[in-house]
């Protein structure tokens, strides 16, 4: 009963966490209810004893990504009122797939209270759920799982060739004509008179 209270608790913080990413108006506001919002949700995974998910969740998303964004968002001189603009045009879209999702965990919610899924297998006291998504990531989902990190790959090569650009304004070395270079186009020895006093 505690535990089922606790995660209620925590979805509603997630819940309200995530409707303040979207509807805080300073973007530094918005990443920090992100980082909350990742935060409950490791709470919760650690409530449904998914531990190395949680930690995944918080090291990586918390500790790396989240970090860059903040970064990048105070780095940089955004307009509010530019990204306001589109706010209404996007909404019914959004408003849709909001919905969708709630209705989709509803069903979810549903299922397990009328019983009609099945209920969690009693796990052995030597389970470890890394072991096991290890096992199945490496042995049943290999071939997704090395499709994924190749999409991955393409698409980090993708985006460092769309925003690298040559600027005119930036000195750059070039090892080629370095090596190229001889000394008596570098050094020129000038013979001057001694002056007298």
């Amino acid at each position: 009963m505690f535990e089922t209270a606790v995660f209620y608790l925590f979805a509603a913080i997630l819940l309200a966490a995530g409707l303040r990413v979207i509807t805080a108006r300073n973007p530094v506001h918005a990443a920090l209810y992100l980082v909350l919002a990742f935060f409950t949700a490791a709470a919760t995974w650690l409530l449904l004893r998914a531990e190395f998910l949680a930690i995944a969740l918080v090291l990586v998303y918390v500790g790396a990504v989240m970090v860059l964004f903040l970064f990048v968002v105070m780095m940089l001189d955004i307009n509010l009122e530019r990204l306001r603009e589109g706010f209404w045009q996007y909404l019914p879209l959004g408003a849709a797939i909001g919905v969708l999702m709630a209705f989709e965990m509803a069903l979810v919610l549903y299922g397990r209270w009328s019983g009609l899924t099945a209920p969690p297998r009693a796990l052995p006291p030597d389970y470890s759920n890394t072991r096991e998504l290890g096992r199945l990531v490496y042995t049943h989902y290999a071939y997704a799982f090395e499709i994924a990190a190749v999409i991955l790959l393409v698409a980090i090569v993708a985006a460092i060739a769309l925003t690298l650009r040559k600027r005119k304004d930036t000195r750059a070395q070039s090892p080629a004509l370095q090596v190229r270079a001889r000394r008596a186009e570098r050094v020129r020895l000038v013979s001057m008179k001694a002056e007298k006093e």
